[in-house]
């Protein structure tokens, strides 16, 4: 295998011409241009809406721009279900309805079993495939084999959603922002989003860099900054950031055509021929004040991804202790200071991801692993996200912990909080509220995988 290349994080932005100062007045105003920020603007414009989404830095230029690319029902915690089977749908019909292609395919995805013990660890989830009319089967190595190929030889057997389908992450969000354009939205990257203010009790107005926007309502969907600009806000959000590192291989034959989610070496089919690949078992944990301040509320999801999260203590400590906790809105904030996170790719897990690419994989022996790259997960508790209303604020709403589901779960997400927003919701968000956190309701780790 050739050297692993550079951090790809120069080729995120598709940038759009933003205008030099924001709106003056928007019926809604998003915070932030992931994939969950512009699927929301995308339906709230397509119903009419008047909708302004301000992106510090680049759209998708975070994590929305960084994962793996699954776009899988299977696995998901069962609270998650209808969203996830609202966004497949989505999904299926969006580049044919905007004529703008997001690089969506179905293709299916495996879940891989190294022993029976780990087969029978399906079990959970074939029985919510059963209840939900998911169309999941069991395989067995003869199966794999057919699946796969010479792949299958490293397992007993695994687990096949075939109507599960991919897309590639740095043009689905910015698809997504071109629609939500074409239907009226303003869509204005390179803007900070510096605070919001109150007049009666309730929103009244969202302070940008390029100015203030009366509204009545706000959507902070910022991924990973979502807990700290809550925080100045007097809003308290358990979020801790993990840092998954990715590569890709140049482009390469073989009889693999999905996703695999592979607890040693997870990989997805690209439409430019080669593989985004990605440890399955490995993301980084950066300790921080608010890993310390949440700990209880995440213990169980700990004891449970234990093996999986590496942690690490180091000047992330520092920087976030040091982080100012409030700012004036005429001046420049914290966000204006850092307008991508783009952390660098775990080298031990590079060197990693070569030695298994091809013991796993045999047809991706001679693959070349050409670029690599990282990004900032933003997890809660019960890895289930929060979508709610703030009662704290009336007129703001909140959107993140999605958990490394953003990315497939997106377009659903983004119909679901539009419908909230107009007071219309099409699903019961009990479930998602953010107060499950401190209203003494048990954290629940559900039988998502």
């Amino acid at each position: 295998m050739t050297p692993m290349g550079q951090n790809v994080s120069s080729t995120w932005s598709g940038d759009f011409q933003s205008p030099i100062n924001a709106p003056k007045d928007a019926d809604v105003v998003i915070i932030g241009g992931g994939i969950i920020g512009v699927s929301t603007a995308y339906f709230l414009a397509k119903e009419g809406i008047k909708v302004c989404l301000c992106e510090k830095g680049y759209i998708s230029g975070e994590q929305s721009g960084r994962n793996w690319g699954f776009v899988r029902i299977q696995g998901r915690d069962e609270r998650e279900i209808p969203m996830v089977a609202e966004s497949q749908r989505i999904w299926r019909y969006f580049s044919s309805e905007t004529g703008i292609d997001t690089g969506y395919k179905e293709g299916g995805c495996l879940f891989t079993a190294y022993d029976e013990k780990e087969l029978q660890s399906f079990d959970a989830w074939l029985e919510l495939a059963k209840k939900y009319d998911i169309p999941t089967e069991l395989l067995d190595q003869k199966g794999l084999r057919n699946e796969v190929g010479l792949a299958a030889n490293k397992w007993v057997g695994g687990m096949l959603t075939r109507t599960d389908g991919r897309a590639e992450p740095q043009k689905a969000t910015l698809a997504i922002a071109r629609a939500a354009e074409n239907f009226g939205a303003s869509i204005i990257s390179g803007c900070s989003v510096r605070g919001i203010e109150t007049s009666g009790g309730r929103l009244s107005r969202v302070i940008t860099e390029k100015g203030a926007i009366s509204t009545s309502t706000a959507l902070c969907a910022a991924g990973a900054w979502s807990s700290y600009f809550c925080r100045s806000l007097g809003i308290s959000v358990p979020q801790l950031k993990v840092r998954g590192t990715v590569a890709r291989t140049d482009t390469v034959e073989t009889k693999i055509n999905g996703t695999i989610f592979d607890r040693q070496l997870s990989i997805r089919k690209r439409n430019d021929g080669g593989y985004t690949v990605a440890h399955g078992s490995t993301f980084d944990h950066a300790i921080t004040p608010s890993s310390l301040k949440y700990s209880k509320k995440y213990l169980r999801a700990l004891i449970n991804e234990f093996s999986v999260l590496k942690l690490s203590i180091g000047t992330d400590f520092i920087d976030e202790l040091a982080a100012p906790k409030h700012w004036d809105l005429d001046k420049k904030s914290p966000f204006e200071m850092n307008r991508v996170l783009n952390p660098k790719p775990n080298k031990k897990t590079i060197s990693q991801i070569q030695t298994k690419l091809g013991e796993i994989y045999p047809e991706l022996r001679n693959a070349n692993i050409v670029e690599s790259w990282a990004g900032m997960v933003e997890t809660t508790p019960d890895v289930v996200p929060v979508i709610s209303h703030i009662d704290k604020i009336p007129g703001f709403y909140l959107s993140t912990g999605f958990s490394g589901h953003g990315f497939g779960i997106g377009p659903g997400a983004g119909n679901v909080i539009s419908k909230l927003i107009q007071n219309k919701p099409t699903i019961d968000l009990g479930e998602f509220r953010l107060d499950r956190f401190f209203d003494g309701s048990p954290i629940r780790i559900g039988a998502g995988i």
